[in-house]
């Protein structure tokens, strides 16, 4: 399979929506809205108002909420990157800032069946490469250290110690965040 990554800009807002709407008809789903806004709002804000607030992420100019991974021209994956400055659901305690506001890896989603086949790799090169070229000092991220044991999806979604590893980046602390029984740590990688 050959990925390709591209901002989630207006443009290709449905793509977005295709990862990320809720798949059973009035469920709320995330949006990957959960780390963005302060806790009381993002649990009051309901369908279908978490796709608007996506959508007009998505058509800010200058900055996408994320990058989408495809596989020729069907989407096939999220990542959720953001100046950490911007993610007002990350509490402070657990999840600290830093000084030169290094943007923040949050969130990936694989499309199912698209699992196994290297689209959350491409989709953290991609996100962190997106994040280069806005000029980022870094990038930080918050993975599950798994330490070899079988995770699912759902879990998945913070991303995998070895995937941020294996792309360069360093181990600089713990969230104190256990995901059944896996440590959430944090990392960083320069830029």
């Amino acid at each position: 399979m050959t990925v390709q990554i591209h901002p989630a800009t207006a443009a290709r807002f449905d793509d977005a929506a295709t990862i990320l709407a809720p798949k059973r008809p009035g469920a709320q789903g995330c949006w990957c809205l959960s780390y963005r806004l302060p806790p009381a709002e993002n649990d009051a804000l309901r369908q279908p108002h978490r796709g608007e607030a996506l959508r007009e992420l998505c058509g800010r100019r200058g900055r996408a909420p994320g990058v989408l991974a495809y596989d020729g021209d069907e989407v096939v994956g999220w990542a959720a990157i953001a100046p950490r400055s911007e993610l007002n659901g990350l509490g402070d305690k657990h999840f600290p800032r830093d000084e030169d506001d290094p943007w923040a890896l949050t969130c990936f989603r694989v499309r199912a069946g698209h699992g196994r086949r290297g689209v959350a790799r491409a989709l953290l090169t991609g996100a962190v490469d997106y994040a280069a070229s806005r000029d980022a000092a870094a990038v930080i991220g918050y993975p599950i250290d798994a330490d070899g044991a079988k995770i699912d999806r759902t879990q998945a979604s913070a991303g995998l110690l070895t995937w941020f590893t294996e792309a360069g980046f360093a181990v600089i602390g713990d969230t104190g965040y256990k995901v059944n029984g896996r440590p959430r740590v944090i990392v960083r990688k320069e830029l």
